[in-house]
């Protein structure tokens, strides 16, 4: 009999490719990832998993590559967890015939200001917004919405290229980094111009048409948008529970979507609940760790048994309140040394420490999604608890990075 695969399309820039590997295998699932440079994706060789090369952003190819793996293997799903290739996935899905994403919901999705539009037309309340592919249009939109403003890729994912800009001199900058050629575009350049909406963060992580949970996060400093801390489930009364809940599903409506995992990103205004971004898929780490740490639901696991054509089991086994703090560093330069992730992760109530640098690595901030060094995670029955928890031991975790210009000296 056929081995049962499960085909992963790209690795993981958001920390979940080696957790679908593991869920995968502990589901008696045999992985094989297939990648334009599998090499990228370390944990691959770690993990002595199956990888295939093959240009993930060709359709044609991505068939051709899976019809000849059916030959020898029963492919009993196909995902991913990167939101570039996601509508592919779908389109992967319905020409095998496999449950999957709707491609066309995800393209949708995935393009910001068409999202936007969707939502707007649907009654969904979002931040005042402009399309600008040029300076001069985004400098008349700023104007038109009043700063601050915040500047963002129309197509993009981990706050790349995302910045606050509080003033005309930040604006005319990032404008001049989007369009001068720095910014790596995917597509032709488009940039979304939006109103700041200031509030408290929120996040609804859904699965399918049911909102499993809300979290709060809130960021680094700005410009950028690096978050520091989660806390899951948010602390909040009924009402402004039901609210979130309420707009995250006329998200969803508003996007046709409602197939698997999405995370519904929400500032809480004056004007109440108001979305921000919606992403039409699992979100990445810590997230899953937390919804797990805090009601025993293995999310990764579950979008697996639904990739497969399972039913997803998502009742609560426990209620915890769990959060996740970012190691953010605050200089770039080379990690001379980092210590104390075994003292804080034997810490009662941790439940995990991960560390994504070694001492003698280049440490670079970008303002995205590549900056912490590592996270933390806690959980405990109660919020103050937990929250005390996780700074006791970040306190215990600690490091010295020596400055560029310090090395380049004489």
């Amino acid at each position: 009999m056929a081995k049962r695969a499960l085909i992963l399309i790209e690795g993981s820039t958001t920390g979940t490719g080696l957790l679908f590997v593991q869920a995968a295998r502990r589901l008696g699932l045999h992985p094989i990832t297939l990648s334009t440079d599998p090499a990228c994706h370390d944990y691959l060789g770690s993990e002595c998993t199956e990888q295939v090369r093959v240009d993930t952003d060709s359709l044609e190819a991505l068939i051709r590559e899976c019809s000849r793996l059916r030959e020898t293997y029963d492919i009993a799903g196909i995902t991913s967890t990167e939101e570039e290739v996601y509508a592919t996935v779908g389109k992967l899905c319905r020409h095998f015939d496999l449950p999957g994403p709707n491609p066309t919901s995800v393209e949708g999705c995935c393009d910001k200001f068409l999202q936007r539009q969707l939502l707007a037309r649907a009654g969904v309340p979002i931040p005042t917004n402009r399309l600008a592919t040029k300076r001069t249009e985004v400098e008349t939109s700023a104007q038109e919405i009043g700063l601050p403003v915040i500047l963002k890729p129309a197509v993009g994912s981990g706050s790349c290229g995302v910045r606050l800009c509080r003033d005309a001199d930040e604006l005319a900058e990032h404008t001049t980094y989007l369009l001068g050629g720095e910014h790596i575009w995917r597509t032709s350049p488009r940039i979304l111009v939006e109103e700041f909406a200031q509030g408290p963060h929120y996040y609804a992580q859904t699965v399918g048409n049911e909102v499993l949970g809300i979290g709060a996060a809130d960021f680094g400093p700005p410009p950028h948008f690096v978050y520091r801390e989660s806390t899951f489930p948010a602390p909040l009364t009924a009402d402004e529970h039901q609210r979130i809940a309420d707009v995250s599903l006329s998200s969803l409506r508003a996007l046709g979507l409602g197939w698997g995992p999405t995370s519904i990103e929400l500032r809480w205004t004056s004007r109440g609940p108001v979305v921000i971004e919606v992403n039409p898929r699992l979100g990445g780490t810590p997230g899953p760790q937390l919804v797990q740490a805090a009601f025993g639901i293995d999310l990764i696991a579950e979008h697996i048994k639904l990739v497969i054509g399972e039913g997803p089991n998502l009742r609560r086994r426990h209620l915890q309140t769990a959060a996740a703090r970012n190691l953010l560093t605050d200089r770039d330069g080379i990690l001379d040394w980092i210590n104390g992730e075994c003292r804080a992760v034997a810490l009662s109530g941790v439940v995990e420490v991960k560390l994504h640098v070694k001492p003698k690595a280049p440490i670079i901030r970008y303002g995205d999604y590549r900056d912490p060094i590592g996270y933390v995670i806690a959980a405990s029955p109660d919020l103050a608890q937990t929250h005390a928890i996780l700074q006791n031991a970040v306190d215990l975790i600690d490091w010295s990075i020596t400055p560029f210009s310090a090395i380049s000296e004489p």
